[in-house]
């Protein structure tokens, strides 16, 4: 765990407990009981999602169950995937996996970011009722 981003000594968590997980196929150490946002933004992770139209880059906003970005696909195995988990609320676990959601190929390249481009040339559309 890259202890940079974290204060020692500080909070409510054992810092013994270590747990690791991956967020879309990269492995990262966390403390056991922490919440994933706080355990991507511990190991430098800012980037956690994209926009559902436009595709814009998306981080961590807030600290509880009120957050409207940092939506993640919860994988259990290959027939259980929970999708549209707020990562503020989800408890770090040893072995948890993970996704990104509304990005391909990847989050960091996502072609979807051409609508963003694009946008100037779209009509308003149902979400302004026009």
């Amino acid at each position: 765990m890259n202890a940079m981003f974290r204060i020692s000594g500080a909070g409510r968590l054992s810092q013994a407990k270590t747990a690791s997980f991956s967020f879309d196929d990269k492995s990262y150490t966390g403390i056991e009981g922490d919440t994933l946002a706080s355990a991507l933004l511990a190991n430098g992770v800012h980037l956690v999602g994209r926009s559902f139209k436009y595709h814009r880059p998306r981080g961590v906003l807030s600290a509880g169950a009120e957050e409207p970005n940092a939506l993640v696909q919860i994988v259990r195995d290959d027939a259980r995937k929970t999708p549209n988990v707020r990562a503020t609320v989800q408890e770090l676990y040893d072995g948890l996996t993970a996704n990104s959601q509304n990005r391909w190929p990847s989050l960091s390249f996502d072609v979807g970011a051409v609508n963003d481009v694009a946008s100037p040339l779209f009509s308003a559309g149902f979400y302004y009722k026009t």
